[in-house]
């Protein structure tokens, strides 16, 4: 080996080991073993006086340095709460954390997020890093919402002390979904209708107000008779019991009792039933969730309607009509499954600001001058004078009449 190598010794070390080298007058260098990988070119190196290439260093797959936020992301995926999370949850958090652990610390610099240590963000980054995504403010709340979930883990690993995002406001306005304008559910209703697929799945998603989970597997089962006492009546109503697929693997779902309308019912009564879902396809075979938004997509465009208009804002619709007949917002909640106030007050935001408006002024008006409403000729009497008789002695005794007052 020497002789090929020349130069090269072996020597033990005071541990036992067998060490290899390259040694002249002048210096001695340290070699791998002739049967190791890059000991050629160490040892033409050491021949010609220069450093030896150093080999580059190989990211294995799913690495990740202790502490950082890559560790972070790898321990969040195995969390009971993350594995309780639907798949369309994972879905979308799990691309919002790839994006930002790719995310450079600095435009110039190799360094990704991926390998900075947990403890090392500051409020000033996150800032920083929301600022990016200005143009998309809903994404960066979104993005906003996935670095926290990073950052619980480190809390619950001691990598941090204190959460620098606890004081990050992100609140971008948020105007929902687009309801459908009564003109684009009068020309989808021309183009479908009852009996065919589109015309149910429309059905369902305005007059129930479901999300397109809900829709694709509501079951005929489901359709349930409920007697509720009102106003001290027995009533008997007919509707679906729905256990919401939101949060259904965290929580269980939220469970709702929707009466079915004399809309729905004429559609429902018309639909295909070869299926144990009510909405099926040519095939009468359930549709998949994400499957529908395709199809509506589809059936909205042969209708000649707008891109923008989807499944959702059907849901929507529906806000819209509740609360321009003045439902209450609880009403609104348990209709349309909403936890939180803010969702249901996007409704009534999205009502006729004109007819509100009318209405609440016609109060006014009526209070302070009890002249005819707003819209009516001025100088008209509104109906038939109306003699009432007084009771109560009220202003003349029994038997007296009030005197008719006509509003001018």
């Amino acid at each position: 080996m020497t002789d090929k190598y020349p130069g090269l010794s072996s020597y033990t070390d005071r541990h036992g080991k067998v060490r290899w080298r390259y040694r002249t007058k002048e210096r001695v260098v340290s070699l791998p073993a002739p049967n190791q990988p890059g000991f050629k070119e160490a040892y033409l190196a050491a021949v010609e006086g220069r450093k030896a290439p150093k080999a580059p260093v190989v990211r294995m797959p799913g690495a990740a340095l202790p502490g950082t936020f890559g560790a972070a992301n790898q321990r969040l995926k195995v969390s009971v709460k993350w594995l309780a999370h639907d798949e369309a949850t994972r879905r979308k958090n799990t691309r919002l954390i790839d994006e930002f652990l790719d995310l450079r610390v600095v435009p110039d610099h190799s360094l990704t997020w991926r390998d900075v240590p947990v403890k090392n963000l500051r409020r000033v980054h996150v800032e920083e890093l929301l600022g990016r995504f200005i143009a998309t403010p809903h994404k960066a709340k979104h993005l906003l919402v996935a670095i926290r979930k990073l950052i619980y883990v480190g809390l619950r690993q001691d990598w941090i002390e204190t959460d620098p995002t606890a004081s990050v406001e992100w609140r971008p306005a948020y105007t929902g979904w687009k309801a459908w304008p009564r003109e684009a559910m009068e020309q989808f209703e021309r183009r479908w209708p009852v009996g065919t697929s589109a015309r149910t799945c429309y059905g369902l998603a305005l007059w129930l107000g479901n999300r397109r989970g809900d829709v694709a597997g509501l079951r005929w089962d489901q359709r349930v008779n409920h007697r509720v006492l009102i106003d001290g009546v027995e009533r008997q109503f007919d509707g679906f019991d729905i256990v919401q697929a939101k949060n259904k693997g965290r929580t269980g779902g939220k469970r709702l009792f929707v009466p079915v309308t004399p809309m729905l019912a004429e559609i429902l009564d018309a639909a295909d039933r070869r299926g144990e879902t009510v909405l099926v396809t040519g095939y009468g075979q359930p549709f998949s969730a994400k499957s529908l938004t395709g199809a509506m997509a589809h059936w909205s465009a042969l209708a000649g309607l707008p891109k923008g208009l989807t499944l959702h804002g059907l849901r929507k619709s529906l806000g819209v009509y509740l609360a321009e007949a003045e439902a209450s917002t609880r009403q609104m909640m348990d209709v349309l499954g909403h936890d939180d106030i803010d969702h249901a007050e996007l409704y009534s935001r999205e009502a006729s600001q004109v007819r509100l408006a009318v209405q609440g002024m016609d109060r006014v008006v009526r209070l302070v001058t009890r002249k005819p409403l707003l819209g009516e000729p001025i100088g008209e009497p509104r109906g038939e004078p109306v003699n009432k008789p007084l009771i109560n002695n009220d202003n003349g005794g029994p038997g007296g009449t009030r005197t008719p007052i006509r509003l001018v």
